[in-house]
């Protein structure tokens, strides 16, 4: 399993257009990714399927939202890095 914390930085979140981007994202790979919401404390709050839209939508994932994605499977740490740099360059709603 390969794992990496991030913070949401654009101004929306993790909603509608940036949520599909990130689900398609994810969708390219094998492993099976999870995306957590964390608490102030690094403590997980809620977690889903990163291949959901409906699931990641409805974290509610606003900016400054920190999250943990995960992976496991052959391509995890691919999976992984490519969604945690999607997430920090803001889907280009910075």
């Amino acid at each position: 399993m390969y794992t990496k914390q991030t913070t949401i930085v654009n101004r929306t979140g993790l909603h509608a257009r940036p949520g599909l981007e990130f689900v398609n994202a994810a969708k390219k790979f094998t492993s099976v990714i999870t995306v957590a919401k964390l608490d102030g404390e690094g403590n997980t709050v809620k977690s889903c399927s990163a291949k959901s839209i409906v699931h990641v939508v409805t974290m509610i994932l606003n900016k400054g939202a920190s999250v943990e994605l995960s992976a496991e499977g052959p391509d995890e740490a691919g999976a992984v890095d490519t969604l945690v740099s999607l997430i920090e360059e803001g889907f280009g709603d910075l």
